[in-house]
């Protein structure tokens, strides 16, 4: 079964940064959209930042546009969260996730890592 493995969380102080890893399993992940969500305790899961299969298209939430940036190397059939600036309140379990519909659809996303969790500590 096809899966995604996050890896690189852990603890930082605020204004740091960290670099989140998202591996897929099979080589049909290249074509499809990838996204990373975050759940912060008691919160709901929320959305953080997706790309395109092609890597042409990002879109972020406002909480993170601007410190910080997903990208993917197809090669590698990973997908990366490059995150600046840290602030407490990006605290949460970072999940990723894929999608075979197009960047600009809808649709929900169909695949799911374990998540990994982000601790910013002031």
């Amino acid at each position: 079964q096809a899966q995604l493995v996050e890896s690189g969380g852990g603890l930082v102080q605020v204004g740091g940064s960290l670099r989140l890893s998202c591996a897929a399993s099979e080589r049909a992940f290249s074509t499809f959209t990838m996204a990373w969500f975050r759940q912060a305790p008691g919160k709901e899961r929320e959305f953080v930042a997706a790309i395109s299969w092609s890597g042409g298209n990002t879109h972020y939430s406002n909480s993170v546009k601007g410190r910080f940036t997903v990208s993917r190397d197809s090669a590698k059939n990973t997908v990366y969260l490059q995150m600046y600036s840290l602030k407490p309140e990006d605290t949460a379990v970072y999940y990723c996730a894929a999608k075979e519909k197009d960047y600009a659809s809808p649709a929900p996303y169909d695949y799911w890592g374990q998540g990994t969790q982000v601790t910013v500590s002031s």
